[in-house]
């Protein structure tokens, strides 16, 4: 099978593509790939890294205000086409793929106009412009909440997969996770992450916190900052730390992160929906922070969802202080029914088997 991918921007748009191309490769062997991107967005860096082909087009998003700006948007959206149209021809995808981000849009678009079967996946609960445009010209609009469908009145098939990343995490190794922390595996973590690139409201909620960790000494905070706020995040806790030194561990980053969420007891986080994949396929109990400054106010919807299915306790920044953050942390880590009552509902929820969904249509669309 030869395979078109595109997502870009962040890794919410990016993980999803790869599960799906690790998912072909089961199936097929001696499958070809060909992922299309922007080289501003992290794609450039993660997919050369994953091994798969990389190409580029020079594409931006539309302003939500009216701006000049946006003229110059429909002519590089316009070239963006002539451009991914070249490389269709030249590739001869049996089909294309695009997991969300603005330089899905000409890629797309110019597969359905060549003829080529396409799909589209939707990750969140509330679609974004590119996918909402694309989804009057693709053959199959995917989606990983169901109540998204709703949104897509105008798609010729709407199908409820869930999100591929979840399929890429449910077997990940937690004996490793304990390992890379460098903890017994008896230890009982919560997980605060900020996502990919930090939150300062996250940040600074956890350094008002400290001084009452102690309060749940043998708890393991895994603290994960940001590369940005690391140096000066870590500073100020560690000055707050004295007493809880052992048991709180500051990272600017984690590579391994699939397998550092099997060892996790709880986990704080924002609500993007690759981590929310993640959560829900690994069954983890979860304090979900959506973070307002995100298109549609997707996060808060992602989170809600959760929240509803009770997954998850949703906290939003206007709610979130330290005081109120512990609270949380600690009635969930001295409630052990309550934690596997919760872990319960995010397995009910999850869709482990999401990219193996996505292909299977992928392979109809492409009569294989």
């Amino acid at each position: 099978m030869r395979v078109v991918l595109s997502g870009g921007g962040t890794g919410g748009h990016i993980y999803p593509a790869l599960a799906i191309a690790r998912e072909i490769e089961k199936r097929y062997p001696d499958c070809a790939f060909l992922y299309i991107g922007t080289e501003r967005g992290l794609e450039s860096k993660l997919v050369p890294e994953e091994g798969l082909p990389f190409a580029s087009i020079n594409i931006t998003g539309f302003r939500r205000k009216l701006s000049f700006e946006n003229v110059k948007t429909v002519m590089r959206f316009i070239r963006g086409v002539r451009q991914a149209k070249q490389m269709l021809k030249k590739f001869k995808p049996d089909v294309v793929v695009g997991t969300g981000g603005y330089v899905c849009g000409p890629v797309l678009y110019a597969a359905a106009k060549l003829g080529i079967p396409t799909l589209v996946h939707e990750q969140n609960a509330i679609p974004g412009l590119t996918n909402k445009f694309l989804s009057r010209y693709v053959d199959t609009v995917a989606v990983s909440f169901e109540q998204s469908t709703t949104f897509f009145a105008q798609a010729k098939r709407v199908q409820y997969t869930g999100n591929p990343r979840a399929t890429a995490v449910v077997e990940a190794n937690r004996d490793r996770g304990f390992a890379s922390l460098g903890l017994p595996q008896d230890s009982r973590i919560v997980l605060v992450m900020g996502g990919s690139r930090g939150a300062q409201a996250v940040n600074d909620a956890m350094i008002g916190m400290v001084p009452l960790l102690k309060q749940l000494p043998d708890i393991h905070f895994v603290y994960v900052t940001g590369q940005t706020y690391y140096e000066k995040t870590r500073a100020a806790v560690l000055k707050a730390s004295e007493g809880v030194r052992n048991h709180l561990h500051i990272l600017p980053y984690i590579a391994n992160m699939p397998e550092v969420l099997a060892a996790t007891t709880l986990t704080v986080s924002r609500a993007g929906a690759s981590s929310l994949a993640e959560l829900t396929a690994l069954g983890i109990p979860s304090i979900l922070i959506p973070s307002p400054n995100v298109t549609n106010n997707h996060q808060e919807a992602n989170a809600r969802s959760l929240d509803d299915a009770g997954a998850a306790v949703m906290l939003t920044e206007k709610q979130l202080s330290a005081q109120t953050l512990f609270g949380h942390i600690e009635a969930l880590m001295t409630n052990e029914q309550q934690r596997q009552t919760m872990s319960q509902h995010a397995k009910d929820y999850g869709q482990p088997d999401a990219a193996m969904r996505v292909v299977t249509e992928m392979e109809r669309l492409a009569g294989k």
